[in-house]
Parts: C-alpha cells; structure tokens; sequence
C-alpha cells in the first residue's frame, strides 16, 4: 500500500515542528539520491472530559525500523496501543515467553500494562500503530476477550492498512482541525482489529477454553435474543456447568452478565443512533421485554436511565 506522507527536501533528517497543540515527527533516509520515509508519527493533545468513544493520543507509521525497540514499566502508559506488522518480522515478550511476530500479527495493551517489543534486526518490522484512550474502552475490549492475550493475528490485513492509511491522511491534512474525524478514524482502527483478530498462540488455555473464545462473537452478535445455557453449552461441547465454570475463567464474569453487558451496549448504540426511537422500542430491540426491567439493569451499569443517557450525550454532539 502506498504511504502517502510529508516530505522534506533533505537528506537525513530527525527533528519535530509543532504545530499548534499538536507536533509531527519525520524521518527521511537518502539512499543512492532517493529519499525513503523511515518514520512517521503524530502526536495529539490529551482531551479532558473527552465526548468521545475513544481518541488517538499518538499513531504512526515506521518502515524497516531495525532499531525499534521498546521496553516500558506498568507505571509508563496510561492508554491502549495496538500494533500490526505489515511486513518483516519482530519479537514480544509476555508472561516469561518470546513471540515471534511477522507480517499479519499485532498486539493489543490495555493501560498500565509491562511492554517488551523489538524488531529483528536481520528482518526489520514494517509496523503501524496507535495509543488511544476512552472511558469505555476497557469495558468494551473485556468483553470481547481481548484482556487476555496481547498477542493477536489479523484474518485480513489490508483492511486495518486502509483504516489506518485514513487517520494519517487526516492527521497529515488537518492537524488538530477535525478532531470528531480523529475519533471516527481511531475507531475505525480498533472495530477493524476487534472484528479481525483471532489468538496468536494457545497461550489462552485448554481446547474447550478456546472454544468459549470462539462462541463470543457468535454470543454478542444473539444476545437480543433469549440466552438458552443448555444451547450455548451443547456449541462448546460440554456440559452446562463445565460451561459456567470456563466462561466465569475465560471472562471473569457470569454468561448472563456477559449478556446483559452486550445488550447494554448494543442499547447505548441505539439510544443515539435512533434518537427518534421510544424507550421502549430500544428496550425490545435489545431483548428486554419489560420496560422497568430495562430501565433498571441500564441504571445499574451506567448510572442514569435510558432516557438521561440519551439527553446527555445528545447535547455533547
């Protein structure tokens, strides 16, 4: 995929240029008269009370980066990162282990986090990345599993090249100007890996764990519907209880509570997507037949009614 960034007429260059509250970072390498982007990065201010899902702090693009290596306490990172390597070959430390990651391979850190990660150095990492924030992002990435591994490969890589190819061209484009476009960009980024990524390793657990990883997306994407445990159970292979106990282990939560999470989810879409929907056709939609019953499990996760939930956020748009 092409990269299309800025240039600078030089032959080697290191430096920064800020730019408002936000500065970029380029690096050009001349070889035999052709200049060849090595590098490149943007960094974003930090937003304070921030309106949106999730928004990038930084994100960049290095090419051939034998001398990428990075070494960070828990204390050092406060955000989520995600990074693919889009060609070339690298390696991550976790739990005691080295991974060897190649072209199609990420990783996902929550905040707070130890990371080790280096390119090779007879093979060097073609890698693109980027560290975002979010209130909600740590109860949406739970969900769906990703808390478990930091190692993950993408069923299709073009995909998250292209998303990611559109947040550097607007940031490239319009610095800080569009920040909403920012946002939408960045979640592009993570719905294209969420929706993509499968284990790297085994490194989850036992076989019948693994299938309780495999039935998540089948579970979020039925969750309006009546949850049947014996159904659910009878897809993994194993009995009703055995079911529980490996869900519980897996998600560090019940299969209703994971449930209810998905519906409430899915109700905060729609309470803003369809703001000319009554209370009730959300509560229906999202399998909730009684209407108190609804309002009571969203108050419970989230600290307002339906109704408040929509009014507040409405405004901020």
């Amino acid at each position: 995929m092409k990269l299309l960034f800025l240039t600078q007429n030089c032959s080697l260059v290191l430096g920064s240029k800020g730019i408002g509250p936000m500065s970029w970072r380029l690096e050009v390498l001349s070889m035999n008269g052709t200049q060849n982007i090595k590098r490149m990065q943007w960094f974003f201010p930090t937003l304070t009370g921030s309106p949106y899902f999730c928004f990038p702090e930084s994100a960049g693009c290095y090419l051939s980066a034998s001398d990428h290596n990075v070494k960070r306490s828990a204390t050092e990172r406060e955000d989520f990162s995600i990074h693919v390597i889009t060609k070339g070959k690298g390696y991550l430390e976790f739990e005691g282990k080295t991974y060897m990651l190649q072209e199609g391979d990420g990783f996902l850190y929550f905040p707070n986090q130890v990371q080790r990660y280096y390119s090779s150095e007879d093979d060097p990492w073609d890698v693109r990345w980027v560290h975002f924030y979010g209130n909600k992002l740590k109860e949406f990435l739970t969900e769906q599993g990703f808390h478990r591994t930091p190692l993950w490969t993408l069923k299709q890589l073009s995909q998250l090249e292209e998303v990611h190819q559109e947040l550097m061209e607007e940031a490239n484009a319009y610095r800080w100007l569009r920040p909403a476009k920012l946002s939408v960009h960045t979640y592009e980024v993570l719905a294209v890996f969420v929706s993509q990524a499968i284990p790297l390793t085994p490194n989850l657990g036992t076989e019948p764990m693994e299938r309780i990883y495999a039935l998540l997306p089948d579970l979020q994407t039925e969750a309006v519907h009546p949850f049947i445990l014996e159904d659910w159970a009878q897809r993994a292979g194993v009995s009703s209880y055995y079911f529980c106990r490996l869900f519980k282990k897996a998600m560090s939560m019940t299969p209703s509570n994971y449930i209810t999470l998905c519906r409430i989810q899915l109700a905060k879409q729609w309470l803003l997507e369809k703001p000319d929907w009554p209370i009730k056709r959300v509560s229906m939609e999202c399998g909730y037949s009684n209407i108190s019953y609804f309002n009571k499990r969203f108050l419970e996760h989230e600290g307002l009614t339906p109704g408040e939930y929509r009014r507040l956020h409405l405004s901020l748009r």
